[in-house]
């Protein structure tokens, strides 16, 4: 996983509340084994119209917002299934991090197992970024060391587990956390008696 620092670019809107997990990346598209290639299909009820074309109006088919790294949405996203491939599909698309008024619990955990950071800010502040980010020439800065979000005279502060803080500024996924105690798992090894079952 590789570590997140600063995140730094253009904004997409997506101002729609209870964007659940099967609107992220529909269930006919879970049939891949690798973690890759689920971004071409993220959206993609909103993104085809009638015909089976791409929707031009949607907001991630518009060119100018291309080169998205933050998604700006409404509270509750990622509700619905636990499917971890909706943070996937977000990743491979291109996007960093996620800013809304408040996420499903399981998204966010597994967004912070891939290093998608899931942001939480008051409706205010998430309403005055989307009208930013109706501009795609507006870029946004959010640094996870300083825990603050900035764009142009924009600037506020979101909160974050310690933890999760610490596993995500050195890229950690959990079997890389718990590689970091190897020590003494192999001490434990070395000590456990021979006749227990070896873990």
């Amino acid at each position: 996983m590789r570590p997140v620092t600063i995140i730094a670019g253009q904004m997409a809107p997506l101002p729609r509340a209870n964007v659940d997990t099967d609107q992220i990346i529909p269930k006919q598209f879970l049939k891949r084994v690798e973690r890759s290639g689920f971004g071409p299909f993220l959206f993609w009820d909103w993104a085809q119209d009638a015909e089976g074309e791409l929707d031009p109006r949607f907001i991630l088919n518009r060119p100018e917002y291309s080169e998205a790294v933050v998604l700006v949405s409404g509270p509750n996203f990622g509700s619905g299934s636990s499917r971890e491939h909706a943070p996937w599909a977000l990743e491979d698309r291109g996007f960093q991090a996620i800013i809304a008024p408040s996420f499903a619990d399981i998204f966010r955990g597994n967004s912070y197992n891939v290093g998608l950071l899931p942001i939480v800010l008051s409706d205010d502040e998430v309403a005055e970024l989307t009208v930013i980010a109706d501009d795609p020439a507006n870029q946004v800065t959010i640094d996870l060391s300083a825990q603050t979000v900035t764009s142009g005279d924009f600037g506020t502060s979101f909160d974050i587990d310690p933890a999760v803080k610490h596993r995500l500024l050195n890229g950690l996924d959990h079997v890389a956390l718990t590689l970091t105690h190897a020590e003494e798992i192999d001490r434990f090894e070395e000590e456990r008696p021979t006749w227990k079952p070896r873990l």
